[in-house]
């Protein structure tokens, strides 16, 4: 199976954010926010698997700053690494008011994605060339957080 190249699967989407995504507070709804960086990565991890990928786990979702309704929300999002089945995709949102133009890093994630075949079993995906310092960097980053992951899912008791 040849190498993918980073930029082959990555994504942009931009979001204006509507009366509806607000919560009581007014601003966003950080459920709101947690779906739009879902379906970026999902997005992500079956262009790079060109196949079904699922959610596996979020290792890590930070938000930065609130996001107001009337912003765009830019959703920005890559894989960082390519194991066997499983990969990890990064997430970075921005909120920008289209008026001022001022932009602002409202969140960050990195998620597991786990490629299926049809018949929902987990199946091989391409390995990942990284051509810039930058993707080296993130893909020693994510085998960090693959391999702490990977010690608290055996501590538990369970298999990744």
């Amino acid at each position: 199976m040849p190498e993918k190249r980073v930029s082959e699967s990555s994504v942009i989407m931009a979001h204006q954010m509507l009366p509806q995504d607000a919560n009581p507070m007014g601003n966003v709804h950080g459920g709101v926010i947690m779906k739009h960086i879902d379906t970026a990565g999902g997005v992500v991890a079956m262009r790079h698997c060109r196949g079904n990928a699922v959610t596996a786990s979020i290792d890590r979702l930070d938000f930065l700053g609130p996001c107001y309704v009337g912003e765009l929300l830019l959703v920005y999002a890559s894989v960082n690494y390519a194991g066997r089945t499983s990969m990890e995709v990064g997430v970075r949102v921005e909120a920008e008011n289209i008026i001022t133009g001022e932009v602002r890093h409202a969140a960050s994630a990195y998620l597991t994605y786990v490629a299926l075949d049809r018949a929902g079993r987990p199946t091989q995906i391409p390995s990942l060339m990284l051509e810039t310092e930058d993707q080296k960097r993130r893909h020693a980053e994510a085998e960090q957080r693959r391999r702490i992951r990977l010690g608290q899912v055996c501590d538990q008791g369970g298999q990744e």
